[in-house]
């Protein structure tokens, strides 16, 4: 059977060094869409490079807030609204879906959200309904699609993980695809290290364009590809 595999960035919007790593992982490595942050201060930038790559595709980066692991659990470096408040994460998601029609002039590809705020609650109904209104695959949540995150340079406390953005550990994700549909997750970037999560990203950059992982990709004959609508 035919393995579609989607190479996802994640943050697109975030900051111009983001931005920059997620155009060199399309345009020089394996990625084939990315998921944009419509609060985000560099999204003018980041809209403008997508309109200059048509075939990458943009979906949206649902963001509701963000934490940070300290003092013994997580706390919130900034929120958005009450992510246990239904109206307010309702009006939320439609409200950067509009944004996202006016900064592309059409609607995402697919539906995830930052530091996957929508896998429970409100958010996690509300995010399916949108995709299910739109027509588009919605992370971890519409089935026949799986996703695998575990491309990632820290721990799930925030802890460095570098073997986890290695050659060799994307090269094990490759190669262990199954059939269907699968979405790799992946946050490149350039000049980022003064980000929470910024050298990493240079790493996983470094990683997403090495020759060794496109030759695995090819090998292991997969088809990579942005999402489709769905049928």
């Amino acid at each position: 059977m035919t393995r579609h595999v989607v190479v996802n960035a994640d943050d697109f919007g975030l900051c111009d060094g983001v931005n920059a790593g997620v155009v060199e992982a399309y345009v020089r490595g394996i990625v084939t869409s990315t998921s944009l942050m419509v609060r985000a201060e560099a999204v003018p930038a980041a809209a403008d490079l997508a309109r200059r790559h048509p075939q990458l595709g943009v979906g949206l980066h649902l963001d509701l807030g963000e934490w940070v692991h300290g003092n013994g659990g997580w706390e919130p470096a900034y929120t958005v609204v009450d992510t246990d408040d239904d109206d307010a994460v309702a009006a939320e998601i439609d409200a950067q879906l509009a944004a996202f029609d006016a900064l592309l002039g059409r609607p995402p590809t697919h539906l995830d959200s930052h530091q996957h705020v929508h896998r429970q609650g409100p958010a996690r109904r509300l995010l399916r309904d949108a995709g299910r209104r739109l027509g588009i695959p919605v992370r971890q949540v519409t089935p026949g699609f799986v996703y695998r995150g575990e491309f990632y340079g820290q721990s799930g406390t925030g802890d460095p993980y570098p073997e986890g953005i290695t050659v060799d550990a994307l090269v094990g994700v490759i190669r262990s695809v199954g059939p269907g549909w699968t979405e790799i997750a992946c946050h490149p970037g350039r000049g980022t290290a003064a980000l929470s999560y910024g050298r990493e990203r240079e790493q996983e950059l470094a990683v997403l364009c090495d020759g060794a992982v496109a030759a695995a990709a090819r090998a292991a004959d997969l088809t990579l590809t942005p999402f489709a609508p769905l049928r």
